[in-house]
């Protein structure tokens, strides 16, 4: 049968990790994985017969892709006494093949790519392709890279892990403490990604936020008492309680103060806000966050919500984690407290630290900035340089919803 909404989320680190296990490289556990899949649709398409476990049916086919793989390669004698078994051996799938030792698949996947022995900004790139399933220009993106340096520190990652642990191994309890801070950071990387791109996913499957809480949730369970742990889920959970009002019925992107708050995921949004009570016992930089994204979700209009405490908690924030992203959203918070207090006069600094982001930041935190100037001058009444700032902006929106919204706005100055 096809596979179903969900399952190949559930499959591919299944099959990755049980990979990863038996030819000892995450590197060729992925490019297995990835023509097994291939193999599979292509079974399907071929009217062949049904499939029952995508996880067991594709880890079996790798593993004889790979086995015919290393008999070609004689150089690798140390596999000599494996090979000389019979093929049933290795095809045949029992529960040694995925050894589950209570730890989610993608967690353990995770927990390997964000070995002590790469460099950070490297084990950000590896978790996110690898285990997180993000393309390169996307995670050059959410990391202010060129697309050639991500790549390039993708093949290092790799290299590097291969060099330091000569095979694949889930690190132990205390290690997977020390990886946490990373493993957590590469998860909001992911929801990050989407929250940005995926604003009204088609299917299941392009749903890049909901992975990411099902990530989140596999944390929560192995970290109950975590409060960043759960600050990323409450992030996670309000965010997409959030998302039904980002679109109209159209396909575009709507403004926060004219969003339909009706539209909001109840059940979704009470469990974040317990998250993030939770959370609040912390202060990490999630648990703060969690705290902002509190304030957001639980304000009953976008005139009723507490710009001043937000501004408060994104200083906060700034200071705990500062990024370029963090400073805009500080200043974005800052221009909506004085838009409300009705205090134009001092915007003009709000507007100069801005414009300084816009032409100096990373290619996201320099869009939100010019989403920032482009909505100041929109509703202080300059709405000629705002149509102007969206019909710049439309150019460069890879978002389709958002790229709307920014062609709405610049052909209807009123």
């Amino acid at each position: 049968m096809p596979l179903g909404t969900g399952e190949f989320e559930e499959a591919w680190p299944r099959i990755v990790r049980a990979l990863a296990s038996f030819t000892g490289s995450l590197d060729e556990a992925e490019e297995y994985a990835a023509e097994a899949v291939a193999r599979a649709a292509a079974h399907e398409r071929d009217g062949g017969t049904p499939i029952e476990s995508y996880a067991a049916w594709c880890t079996s086919v790798a593993k004889r892709a790979w086995l015919d793989a290393a008999r070609r390669r004689t150089v690798e004698r140390r596999l000599a006494p494996e090979l000389a078994r019979p093929e049933a051996d290795h095809t045949a799938m029992d529960a040694h093949d995925l050894p589950r030792e209570g730890l989610d698949d993608r967690l353990a996947l995770l927990f390997v790519a964000c070995d002590e022995a790469i460099s950070p900004a490297s084990r950000m790139v590896l978790a996110l392709r690898v285990v997180c399933g993000l393309t390169i220009p996307e995670i050059a993106g959410h990391l202010g890279l060129q697309e050639t340096a991500a790549a390039a520190r993708l093949t290092r990652a790799k290299r590097a892990l291969a060099e330091a642990r000569g095979s694949f191994q889930v690190p132990q309890a205390t290690e997977r403490e020390r990886r946490l801070p990373v493993v957590i950071a590469c998860v909001a990387g992911m929801f990050t990604v989407a929250h940005r791109t995926v604003l009204d996913p088609a299917d299941a499957l392009a749903d890049t936020g909901r992975q990411a809480l099902s990530i989140a949730d596999a944390l929560v369970e192995a970290y109950p008492h975590d409060t960043e742990v759960r600050g990323l889920r409450a992030v996670i959970r309000l965010g997409l309680a959030r998302r039904p009002g980002r679109v109209d019925d159209t396909g575009t992107g709507l403004a926060l103060d004219e969003v339909d708050r009706t539209r909001w995921d109840g059940a979704l949004l009470r469990a974040g806000l317990d998250d993030a009570t939770v959370a609040a016992s912390g202060d990490g930089r999630f648990a703060i966050e969690a705290a902002i994204a509190g304030l957001h979700s639980s304000a009953l209009s976008f005139e009723g919500t507490d710009w001043p405490r937000i501004v408060q908690l994104y200083g906060a924030l700034e200071h705990r984690w500062p990024s370029p992203s963090v400073h805009v959203a500080r200043l974005v918070a800052t221009a909506q407290r004085l838009l409300a207090a009705d205090s134009q006069a001092s915007l003009a600094a709000v507007e100069a630290e801005l414009a300084a982001l816009e032409v100096g930041s990373p290619a996201y935190a320099s869009r939100d900035a010019s989403l920032a100037l482009a909505d100041i001058e929109w509703r202080t009444g300059r709405r000629e340089h705002a149509a102007q700032r969206y019909r710049d902006l439309a150019e460069v929106m890879s978002a389709e919803p958002l790229r709307r919204f920014c062609l709405r706005r610049a052909v209807t100055p009123r």
